[in-house]
């Protein structure tokens, strides 16, 4: 584990104080930092590719 590294990232780019910092698990903070691996979420360009990619289909509703 990078400790400096993650202490920088918790300390100044989080402004965590040392107590909280340290009192965190690796997957809280790892949740806080964000996971550069991660899905980016859904913008509104990746939304409409995706609808090109896969319209719907046109359905026909029953009436009554």
């Amino acid at each position: 584990m990078d400790w400096p590294g993650l202490m920088r990232a918790g300390l100044s780019g989080l402004g965590l104080t040392p107590d909280v910092f340290w009192r965190l698990t690796p997957a809280e903070l790892v949740l806080m930092l964000g996971d550069p691996g991660a899905v980016p979420p859904l913008n509104r360009a990746r939304l409409e590719e995706l609808a090109r990619a896969w319209p719907d289909a046109s359905i026909k509703m029953k009436e009554g």
